[in-house]
């Protein structure tokens, strides 16, 4: 397996985790636990990025191109409807 597999796995891993923090989040009613899945849930999303910013000056990943300022403004439109 080579790197740029082995790096995209991870941030797909890390990917899901944030999303099953954010349900118990979300869900969860005991405060303690609640702030518990907040840190782990920050420190996933911090770890995430840096690697994220790796793997784009790697060339493992090439974002989508950015969106022009009218379509901004379109979707912020629909948005506030």
């Amino acid at each position: 397996m080579d790197e740029k597999v082995m790096v995209n796995d991870i941030l797909a891993g890390v990917k899901s985790d944030l999303t099953a923090y954010q349900t118990a989040i979300t869900e969860c009613e005991n405060v303690g636990l609640r702030q518990a899945f907040q840190q782990i849930r920050n420190g996933d999303e911090s770890f995430q990025y840096e690697l994220f910013k790796i793997a784009q000056a790697k060339g493992y990943y090439i974002p989508a191109q950015k969106a022009t300022t009218t379509e901004i403004s379109t979707v912020k439109t629909e948005l506030q409807q």
